[in-house]
């Protein structure tokens, strides 16, 4: 899943227009991206051999009205002219994300959509191939990448983009050749310094990677915007995310897919959950990677202003130990609230959010239901390592069925209620 902020979905609304507030007309231009995504989705049905068009849902955060392109089976959406309206029940959390609900597997987005009808139809098809995962054979997991928060993790991972994005310009085979294999070559690297990370990238990149390669693939654009359109997405995940953790993918298998496409088209139909994505793509472009990837890696890195980012890295490691040291001292020293989970759903913003080593992850914002009722979190919540407990504040203000603290807000269910300890801590029990 992923969280876009981005322009309206009322296209071609002047200031004022009273009428482009109107149900009927969001119902209107909900139908139109609709049949935008059922056209492309049609059109571009070899990229993995099955039309991935099917139920979507695009849903308000503010109101959870929800517009669907087909009814529920239970028959709780309501049809307004070729859509079908209604309101998302408060327990589901909404993301840019797959669900089933009401007898349907659904491609749910949330509104706004982007004005640009090529991000319309790439983030739609996003979430169409999350939905179609199960049949492709990618029943795949998405995991942190915490090494990506850490200084040299990121530094590898910028050189590695900047060669890609110089791999995509290049102007002839052996220019492109030379840039993948030093993008090739930083990534080793980095699999160097961090063990195991081969494997916890391989996984979120078969899962988000390849769902972001198939929205750029499906909306079919042409070379020239192809690449103005990577060039602007990697600006803005190096200038505007927080942290890489778990958004990197995003950035890496689009761009890595798209040039083996052109050299041999069909490469993805042979993936599946088992895949490995990165020796593929080694044998794929016959690049031959240095037997020394550290001395290689320093030397390559020449090419990418790679004194500059690693200059820019380390001030922001500096700014980052400060930031992890008050969420430690806010959520494990000193007294807190801590929420046991039971049958958790969750969504959250995952380029903004703090791996703790040895504790988990703060998510600055979050929302989670589970069965003793629904936290919204708006600064900071710690996710516990083994998604077994979320840790927040202290709470300020209770109530029988509301709690609330600094950034957060807990509404209970019946039959539960927060109780304080020796420690000073509090703690969720049943009555």
């Amino acid at each position: 899943m992923k969280t876009l902020y981005l322009a309206g979905l009322l296209l071609g609304c002047t200031a004022g227009d009273a009428l482009c507030q109107q149900t009927d007309t969001v119902a209107t231009q909900a139908q139109h991206a609709f049949q935008e995504a059922a056209i492309a989705t049609k059109k571009q049905q070899r990229l993995w051999g099955i039309d991935l068009y099917g139920p979507m849902l695009l849903v308000n955060p503010a109101t959870r009205e929800l517009y669907a392109n087909m009814p529920d089976s239970s028959g709780k959406l309501q049809k307004q002219g070729a859509v079908y309206t209604g309101k998302l029940p408060s327990k589901i959390n909404i993301a840019n994300t797959s669900l089933y609900w009401e007898g349907r597997s659904w491609a749910m987005v949330q509104l706004p959509l982007p004005t640009d009808k090529d991000d319309r139809i790439n983030l739609i098809a996003h979430e169409l191939f999350h939905r179609a995962q199960p049949t492709l054979h990618f029943n795949t997991t998405d995991p942190t990448n915490n090494h990506l928060d850490k200084k040299d993790g990121r530094i590898y991972l910028r050189l590695e983009l900047a060669a890609l994005q110089q791999a995509l310009a290049a102007t002839t085979p052996a220019a492109r050749q030379q840039h993948l294999l030093h993008a090739m070559t930083f990534r080793h690297y980095r699999y160097e310094l961090y063990p195991g990370a081969d494997t916890t990238e391989n996984a979120l990149e078969l899962h988000e990677g390849m769902a972001e390669f198939t929205g750029m693939m499906v909306c079919n654009r042409d070379k020239a915007t192809a690449i103005k359109h990577f060039d602007k997405s990697l600006y803005d995940f190096v200038h505007y995310y927080p942290t890489f953790v778990r958004s990197f993918a995003y950035q890496t298998i689009p761009m890595y897919g798209y040039m083996l496409s052109q050299a041999k088209p069909g490469w993805n139909r042979q993936l599946n959950s088992q895949s490995k994505l990165t020796p593929l793509i080694v044998q794929a472009f016959k690049l031959a990677i240095p037997a020394d990837v550290k001395s290689a890696a320093a030397t390559y890195a020449r090419e990418y202003e790679g004194d500059a980012v690693a200059l820019e890295e380390a001030a922001r490691e500096k700014r980052i130990q400060e930031q992890i040291a008050a969420y430690t001292q806010l959520f494990i020293k000193q007294a807190h609230t801590e929420l046991r989970l039971e049958k958790m759903n969750i969504s959250f913003n995952p380029g903004n959010i703090v791996p703790i080593d040895g504790y988990g992850t703060v998510y600055p914002t979050m929302r989670i239901s589970d069965a003793w009722g629904i936290l919204t979190v708006t600064e900071g919540a710690l996710m516990s390592t083994q998604w077994d407990k979320v840790s927040v504040g202290l709470p300020q203000n209770i109530s029988d069925q509301l709690v609330t603290g600094q950034g957060w807000k807990l509404e209970l269910n019946k039959g539960y209620l927060l109780e304080k300890n020796a420690a000073g801590n509090y703690a969720l029990k049943k009555q």
